[in-house]
């Protein structure tokens, strides 16, 4: 892992890294002691590792429960290059929304495509956090992520038991359900009732999929892109629960 930047505005620190040639973020308090937890989180599709949705997260997880978090751009997101591939699925993911065609079975299998790459990178990122002295090795970890970052953190969470709880949402079961059935960590998902890309029974049924003994499903009535700015409060919160302070 090498930082490229090191900056702090309003008490936040905002480091950006790579490990090898994938660009990532880590944003921590800029006073901390002693060891800090850890989230993971994962970016819609389309985005990237700053988009406005994770700079908001990380700040109200950095300031209202003291963690570290990291984000990573996806393969073909942010800094990194597309592939011939990524090119062609999102032209087939366009030429579906212009039809009218549904999304959903171009998205999952795009989605799958790029978890295949990201959860080895992010097992990766977080070996090397490890090794940092204000993160450490053995300290509690969680992950967070909807849409794209639900499709990538599902099959990591399922893959990495350093990881102790998640928040998850908006995405079909498809190729997920092998991997939320072998999920048992406390979790949340968010869920929009009215989503037109992803019908209900649909995100239902990956929620139901999780064999997690604790699990909440957070449904707001509203569209795709509706989800309540209060969720990611929620989100803090249960982290604030699960992750408890590292000795």
């Amino acid at each position: 892992m090498r930082f490229t930047s090191d900056t702090s505005v309003d008490g936040i620190r905002e480091r950006d890294f790579t490990l090898g040639d994938v660009p990532g973020v880590l944003w921590s308090p800029a006073a901390a002691t002693g060891r800090l937890p850890l989230v993971l989180m994962g970016h819609g599709g389309g985005t990237h590792k700053k988009a406005p949705a994770m700079g908001g997260r990380a700040r109200l997880l950095v300031t209202g429960i003291g963690c570290a978090v990291a984000v990573l751009d996806a393969p073909g997101h942010g800094d990194r290059p597309r592939t011939a591939h990524d090119e062609r699925e999102i032209a087939e993911l366009f030429r579906a929304r212009a039809a009218g065609e549904p999304e959903g079975p171009i998205v999952v299998r795009y989605n799958a495509h790029l978890a295949e790459q990201a959860v080895p990178e992010y097992q990766a990122t977080l070996d090397a956090l490890q090794r940092l002295p204000e993160i450490g090795p053995g300290g509690p970890v969680g992950y967070f992520g909807i849409n794209m970052g639900t499709a990538i953190g599902v099959p990591l969470t399922a893959r990495d038991p350093r990881i102790t709880a998640a928040v998850f949402g908006q995405f079909w079961p498809g190729t997920l359900l092998e991997a939320a059935r072998r999920i048992t960590v406390p979790l949340e998902f968010v869920l929009q009732w009215d989503d037109e890309h992803i019908p209900r029974e649909e995100g239902l049924a990956l929620f139901d999929a999780f064999a997690s003994a604790e699990k909440t499903l957070h449904a707001n009535a509203g569209a795709h892109k509706e989800v309540p700015r209060f969720e990611a409060d929620s989100a803090v919160r249960f982290f604030g629960r699960h992750l408890r302070p590292v000795p």
